[in-house]
């Protein structure tokens, strides 16, 4: 038997960092790792800002208004686990991956390309794929590693365009 390859180890220590979440629905965790080396960059969970009290001690605020996942995730409070690496990397992450236990949402796929990530690798789908739309987009190479991914519709890895040339826009 023979090692477990990088992306399936760094999945792992997602999974773990995940374990620090406070939300109640989701434990989620994202790793950022330096293509150069191997090495980690930066973790992040999913949890409420720094001061607010956590969902596991106030309640989910999403489950009192009856929103499922996927929906409507402006209301939710916590800072999610992509958002949180991002912040903790600042420039490290340019040019690196980020491993996540779930496919980013929309609004990290945005963060995610701003902060120069060029791979992200995740283990289970979302319900809304424009987060998965927009990473294949701008070019980023998205890869699902369990097959479970396929199951939901989605392919192993997702296929990258070729067409794209430099990046346009940014803030």
């Amino acid at each position: 038997m023979g090692r477990i390859s990088w992306d399936r180890y760094f999945m792992k220590i997602a999974g773990d960092v995940a374990e620090r979440s406070t939300c109640l629905r989701h434990k989620i965790g994202a790793v950022i790792v330096s293509p150069e080396h191997h090495t980690i960059v930066a973790t992040g969970y999913n949890g409420n800002p720094r001061g607010m009290n956590h969902c596991e001690d106030i309640g989910c605020i999403r489950d009192k208004e009856d929103l499922p996942s996927g929906v409507k995730s402006e209301v939710c409070t916590a800072v999610h686990a992509e958002q949180n690496a991002l912040m903790h990397a600042g420039m490290g992450s340019w040019g690196g991956t980020m491993y996540c236990n779930i496919q980013p949402c929309n609004t990290c796929a945005k963060m995610i390309a701003n902060g120069g990530i060029k791979r992200v690798v995740y283990n289970q789908a979302y319900p809304d794929k424009r987060g998965l739309n927009l990473l294949v987009e701008l070019g980023i190479e998205v890869m699902c590693l369990d097959e479970g991914c396929e199951k939901n519709g989605q392919p192993e890895p997702v296929k990258t365009p070729k067409t794209k040339k430099g990046r346009k826009g940014g803030a």
